[in-house]
């Protein structure tokens, strides 16, 4: 049975979480994380092409990615406060789409070891109000979560591979 994704957001609350396990042991699925030619090959819908224009994945580094679509480009970008290796990713996250500045997300990623060479990610985001939480939940969000850890599936497997036969 595959991995399922779960997101959990309480109603009148400013925070959203993701819950995730993997078939892989924590270690590959922290370097998906904060390599940047691993991270640009599962970000995201299926339907966008993932450019990183910047990704320090250092305590106070920052980082810049785009999507894009026919022709439409979406950027997002934030700073990392904390990455604790194999543990754990504290930042921020903002779409640089919106009207108005000043919607910043302050997420944190653990990274826990299962049984088995397994793994599981639980990420908190905390937004500023209901209402951008919410936004974020209605803008097509979830997609984008589930197909990209379905792509982070496969590439957890192909890392695996590639470590069982160096």
């Amino acid at each position: 049975m595959a991995n399922r994704t779960e997101i959990k957001a309480e109603p009148d609350k400013q925070e959203l979480f993701i819950i995730r396990e993997f078939d892989a042991p924590r270690e590959l699925v922290f370097r998906a994380y904060t390599e940047p030619e691993l991270y640009a090959k599962w970000v995201g819908p299926n339907d966008l092409t993932m450019t990183i224009k910047k990704m320090e994945v250092i305590d106070g580094g920052s980082y810049c990615f785009i999507h894009e679509r026919d022709g439409h480009e979406y950027a997002f970008h934030g700073v990392y406060h904390e990455v604790l290796a194999n543990e754990r990713i504290i930042g921020t996250f903002e779409f640089d789409g919106l009207p108005e500045k000043g919607h910043v997300i302050l997420g944190t990623t653990r990274f826990e070891e299962l049984p088995g060479g397994r793994s599981r990610i639980a990420h908190q985001s905390v937004f500023q109000t209901v209402a951008d939480r919410d936004g974020m939940l209605q803008s097509g969000m979830e997609r984008g979560v589930n197909e990209g850890y379905e792509k982070l599936d496969h590439l957890l497997g192909s890392m695996k591979d590639l470590a069982g036969t160096a």
